[in-house]
């Protein structure tokens, strides 16, 4: 080994090492940002070590190196302008097209070697080459139709596929097939259209029949794809900095899918069939009716309960990300906490559209980490509340979730219920993914300000400014 490959295989080390400490820091929002830099620059540097070992070894034409720097150039300037653009309500998308990006990279990453290399590959990378074609199929159209579910281009419904549990063993015994074809005979065009095509049609399969409340949890299993399929073109390529990568966001998908299921009280197989925010059984549940009476209130109300509050809990859920108030949210709660208030942000696993959703949004208005609650550590504070105050948050604060036989039940929700006082702010009386009219909303010590949350939060901010002046 030359002292560059000993440089560059050091240099990859530290990457590697780099990669797991900005994981780690990105556990705290105090510390995410860091945490997310840090693995940028190291996958930055392990990147001009791999160009420099290239061409150390000559390998890479000047037509190589015009077409990588090309590819670098339209990718990363199209990334750039992308991340920089969208809204942070559309940040699962994003991620969900990052997902299918990785997937298609992989296959063909796959497919190039396994049809050029033909007769060099031996067994075990046929096998590899064979999962990384399945692995990434199924990220690359499953990704994309979780994108369009949560984008609105495709129903968020689930989409029952006619005969989908034989179509699907099926499509699955037929990448298997493709795979044990490419190991008896690498170089097959024919295995490798078989293995493709069974991933790719697997991946739709698997998620049309997904209810959108669900969405959230598959991005993440099919982030945990793509890290797998990333690694196996590691194995393909033998290049340690992608088997290293791939096998870190393979771990953390996994982990993340297996929290945000627990959060939701489900297992990952029950939402891989599907079914849940369907609304089909929203009338035969019970609960809330359309009918119910419902105590309408209005920012004057609310302010004064607010400023004579002692301890007020804030629940912000999607409502408040869908209208960017948090930088109003921000503001209330500090008028309240100078008045003598205290204040608390209760945050549910799974409020707003992605984990972690409404901890980053409050964080990027300033509201102290102190602050912010998980479930576990809120709902004890919940019967201590003179107020608990919902911005735009629905089937996390419903309590038919304690109650059996509906799509909610054994949901772990925000006890909300157990405040002194609840107010609401929403624009309507419509129910979450879960197709259940909220029975918090009938409550009688609730109180429904129906309104924009940026709009209404600062009606009330208004209104508490002038009791305390």
């Amino acid at each position: 080994m030359s002292a560059l490959e000993t440089i560059v295989r050091l240099v990859f080390l530290a990457a590697a090492s780099c990669f797991v400490i900005g994981l780690h820091m990105m556990n705290s929002p105090k510390h995410a940002r860091r945490g997310n830099l840090v693995s940028m620059y190291a996958m930055g540097v392990a990147i001009v070590a791999v160009l420099v070992l290239i061409g150390d070894s000559g390998l890479m034409t000047t037509t190589g190196w015009i077409v990588a720097a090309g590819g670098f150039a339209v990718g990363g300037g199209v990334g750039l302008v992308i991340a920089r653009r969208v809204a942070m309500t559309a940040v699962p998308q994003l991620v969900s097209l990052f997902n299918a990006v990785g997937g298609g990279a992989a296959i063909l990453l796959a497919v190039h070697e396994l049809t050029t290399f033909s007769e060099a590959v031996g067994a075990t990378e046929a096998v590899t080459a064979g999962l990384d074609i399945v692995i990434g199929g199924v990220t690359f159209t499953g990704s994309l139709i979780a994108a369009g579910k949560l984008q609105g281009i495709v129903t968020g419904q689930p989409v029952a596929i006619p005969a989908g549990r034989v179509v699907n063993a099926a499509l699955a015994a037929a990448f298997v097939g493709g795979v044990v074809w490419l190991v008896a005979d690498p170089g097959s065009t024919g295995a490798l259209i078989l293995t493709a095509a069974a991933a790719l049609v697997f991946g739709v399969t698997m998620v049309l029949p997904i209810g959108g409340a669900d969405m959230p949890v598959v991005i993440s299993l099919l982030n945990a794809f793509t890290g797998l399929a990333v690694a196996m073109a590691g194995f393909v390529l033998d290049s340690t900095p992608l088997i290293i990568a791939g096998a870190l966001v393979g771990a953390a998908g996994t982990i993340l899918t297996i929290l945000m299921a627990e959060a939701m009280n489900r297992s990952i197989l029950s939402i891989m069939v599907g079914g849940f925010g369907t609304g089909d059984a929203a009338a035969a549940a019970g609960g809330a009716g359309g009918d119910a009476p419902v105590r309408s209130v209005t920012a004057d109300d609310v302010g004064i309960q607010l400023a004579y509050a002692q301890r007020v809990l804030v629940v912000p859920g999607y409502g408040l990300a869908a209208a960017q108030a948090q930088h109003e949210l921000a503001e209330l709660g500090k008028v309240l906490a100078e008045y003598g208030v205290v204040v608390e942000y209760a945050i549910h696993p799974v409020a707003g559209r992605m984990p972690g959703h409404m901890n980053v949004l409050l964080a990027e208005a300033n509201v102290p980490y102190p602050q912010l609650k998980e479930m576990d550590e809120a709902n004890p504070l919940f019967a201590q509340a003179d107020v608990a105050l919902v911005v735009g948050a629905n089937d996390v604060t419903n309590p038919a979730a304690r109650r059996p036989g509906n799509p909610m039940s054994g949901m772990p929700i925000l006890d909300v219920d157990r405040a002194k006082s609840v107010v609401v702010i929403k624009r309507s009386m419509g129910h979450g993914y879960a197709g259940l009219d909220n029975e918090l909303y009938t409550d009688p010590k609730t109180g429904m300000l129906f309104a924009d949350a940026k709009a209404g939060i600062g009606d009330i901010t208004a209104a508490v400014k002038q009791l305390v002046a």
